[in-house]
């Protein structure tokens, strides 16, 4: 075994543990910050991975933006409504079933890909092509995104006001 191998075990433990922290804990907030703590870790996968941009991208993307945008909108939430906001599993057998299933499935796929014993060689940097491509057709895209997300910034703020 490689240092490289149990690295990537120690965090895929890791990330399946806050996984499961995620949905199993009753306290909203908590959940969030174990959300922020899976996402980091999958940021880790991508580093492990040798994929620096795409850990960047993780990190300040999932990690950073959607998990303040949460918690930003579970406190203006929890103000508007005036009491601590819980979280309950209506139906943890049936999640458990469905879970069970797609783990089957990955596995099964996972046994039946062909085993490579080397990693394909690296094909250069492509960080220049893939912003040629986020500034070309997906430019507008991008845009809309981020006019969508100050939109729903300000609608919280504007129901989370108080009514004086």
């Amino acid at each position: 075994m490689t240092l490289e191998t149990v690295g990537f075990g120690v965090v895929a433990a890791l990330l399946l543990a806050s996984s499961l922290a995620v949905v199993l804990t009753p306290n909203l907030f908590h959940s969030v910050l174990y959300l922020a703590a899976a996402l980091v870790l999958t940021g880790v996968v991508f580093l492990l991975l040798e994929q620096p941009f795409l850990f960047a991208v993780q990190l300040l993307l999932y990690a950073g933006g959607v998990v303040t945008i949460v918690v930003f909108a579970i406190m203006l939430t929890e103000r508007l409504v005036g009491d601590r906001i819980g979280q309950a599993s209506r139906h943890p057998i049936n999640g458990a079933i469905v879970a069970a299933a797609v783990f089957a499935g990955i596995v099964g796929f996972l046994i039946q890909a062909p085993v490579r014993a080397t990693a394909p060689a690296p094909a250069g940097d492509t960080t220049a092509a893939l912003g040629r491509a986020l500034v070309g057709p997906f430019a507008v895209t991008l845009e809309l995104l981020g006019v969508l997300l100050v939109a729903a910034l300000l609608g919280a703020v504007y129901f989370a006001r108080s009514e004086e």
